[in-house]
């Protein structure tokens, strides 16, 4: 098995050996070969050195998917600067206070975050670049407008004879050293740092390589949808991807399931990583509308039948997936219990991982052929899971994680270091149980539990997962007034307007619902009322609700 020293011996190694095969690419636009990531690479250092940049100092990038935003990164990386990427789904107050925050002295930004933000507010930086085509779009110092305007000729000049891979030469980097700061999208409080080692992006890229070498090889494709600067995005659609000579294309728009469905049947994507929302949607739209009548049901059923016609619509999801991905790995959010059964029903080759951004960010994944329904895996290689509770199996408890994934606390806050990182046991703020095999099993966050009249834990998410089941649900949250528990829901109001139902009409559906949700669960879960919403919840950048925005709601 290939072991790399570090990993920016990883990336050294893979432009060496793919040197002419495809490595990045815009989807429908332009593409970059290895030996033209690494030509990048080193005109960037070049930059780096004119503004005086030195081992250590951060570099921000915030901008949309593409490839020259994976090219910025690399060179950050390999020159021993610490990469600080911003989701560019981030209010200009946010960057500003990120790149400030972090002290970043350069600024790779789209066109679209350019015209946004206000230079004026980030003092620290010695120089904006752009995303698109690397121009200079402000700066300090005259010498590094200089030098980008003469970049072609100081690079030939350093390669007089042609750049070739023998002129590889990358920061040699330690364990335990700073790589990335990156910002936590807030699904629960504000955004922290989280100080990323080498040891731990090295980690995650092992562990992928340790369980998908086989199926993963230079010259396959993949999709890249999730947003960059997202961990689970970053470590499994482009960093892992990157380490094997595989070649990843961006999904630079927008993906609204039009594009998204074209991209995938192009591409034919190796493997596919998503959020659940992806699958579900899926699912809603193209599968449960053609099995849940009667003789459906019946027929699928059957002894033969049923397996052919199960066989059936696993072949199409598989096709509206590209047609030839060896697993669909599910992470980022807790997938509907509906949804998760039919998927195993059909024998469809999918996997629910768990991470967080503090382990870069894998915990726990199991391949799909031996994945347990209801679980996120089990502990990943390099890494120690244990739940805080008295009967672990039984009784849910903090999950808490220790390893070569784990953080090395958060950027210049030491207090929420000390609350979060315990004896070198990184507390998740998720709870759930693990059984004797080691699988695990998420009951939701420590935060969101809520306490019944006499005592009772309460999981939000089990009550959500539930109500979203039932007719005209899109997404809800549960929250709690005085004693009493309420559903906030917004509806599919694609169902709502092509049946034509009246909002009065809604309400009684939304009043049945409530009856039939409260058959299914405890008298102290039971919701005392619904409240429809009229626009969708607003979701961090993986599509995780901001549930401390609605605590609060009227209902």
């Amino acid at each position: 098995m290939y072991l790399p020293e570090s990993f920016n011996q990883a990336v050294t190694d893979s432009i060496k050996n793919n040197w002419n095969l495809n490595a990045l690419s815009d989807y429908g636009e332009l593409t970059f070969q290895y030996k033209d990531v690494a030509r990048v690479i080193e005109k960037l250092h070049i930059i780096y050195d004119a503004a005086g940049i030195k081992k250590g100092d951060k570099i921000a990038i915030c901008g949309r998917n593409q490839s020259r935003w994976g090219i910025a990164f690399f060179s950050i990386l390999t020159y021993g600067a610490v990469a600080v990427p911003i989701l560019h789904d981030f209010h200009p107050e946010q960057i500003h206070q990120i790149v400030n925050h972090s002290e970043a002295k350069i600024l790779f930004v789209g066109q679209q975050i350019w015209g946004k933000i206000d230079i004026a507010q980030m003092p620290g930086l010695e120089a904006v670049i752009g995303n698109d085509d690397y121009e200079i779009l402000s700066s300090k110092n005259e010498k590094i407008a200089d030098t980008r305007s003469n970049l072609n000729k100081l690079f030939g000049e350093k390669y007089p004879d042609s750049f070739r891979p023998e002129h590889i030469k990358y920061h040699i980097d330690e364990p335990d050293e700073l790589a990335i700061i990156n910002y936590t999208s807030g699904t629960t409080s504000n955004s922290k740092g989280v100080m990323i080692p080498y040891r731990a992006i090295w980690s995650n890229t092992e562990f992928a390589y340790e369980v998908l070498h086989k199926e993963l090889k230079p010259g396959h494709t993949v999709l890249s949808m999730l947003p960059m600067a997202h961990m689970y995005g970053m470590a499994f659609e482009f960093i892992f991807e990157f380490t094997r000579g595989v070649h990843v294309n961006f999904l630079t728009k927008v993906p609204s399931p039009a594009i998204l469905m074209k991209a995938l049947a192009d591409i034919k994507p190796r493997i596919i990583i998503c959020v659940p929302l992806i699958i579900e949607k899926i699912v809603r739209k193209a599968v449960l509308p053609k099995i849940q009548g009667k003789k459906m049901q019946i027929m699928m059923k059957t002894p033969v039948v049923g397996d052919i016609i199960k066989k059936k619509i696993c072949d199409g999801m598989r096709q509206a997936l590209g047609g030839n991905f060896y697993e669909a790995i599910i992470g980022g959010a807790a997938i509907n219990q509906e949804i998760e059964a039919l998927l195993k029903d059909i024998k469809f080759n999918y996997t629910v991982g768990y991470g967080a951004t503090e382990c870069a960010p894998i915990l726990a994944y199991e391949d799909w052929t031996k994945f347990k329904m209801g679980s996120c895996g089990k502990a990943a290689p390099r890494m120690t899971i244990k739940i805080d509770s008295p009967d672990p199996e039984n009784v849910p408890g903090e999950i808490l994680a220790k390893g070569m994934n784990v953080m090395l606390g958060y950027f210049k806050n030491p207090e929420a270091t000390a609350e979060t990182l315990v004896d070198g046991w990184y507390h998740t703020g998720d709870l759930g149980t693990i059984d004797k095999e080691g699988n695990i099993f998420i009951k939701g966050r420590s935060k969101n539990m809520l306490l019944g009249a006499n005592g009772q834990n309460i999981y939000p998410e089990e009550i959500e997962d539930k109500l979203n089941s039932l007719p005209f649900v899109q997404e809800c949250v549960v929250i709690q007034k005085g004693e009493k528990m309420y559903g906030l829901v917004y509806p599919d109001m694609d169902a709502v307007e092509k049946q034509n139902i009246s909002q009065d009409g809604l309400k009684a559906i939304m009043e049945e619902n409530r009856k039939t949700l409260n058959t299914q669960i405890p008298a102290y879960e039971q919701l005392a009322g619904i409240r429809i919403m009229d626009k969708e919840f607003e979701k961090t950048p993986k599509r995780s609700i901001k549930r401390f925005l609605y605590k609060d709601a009227e209902v």
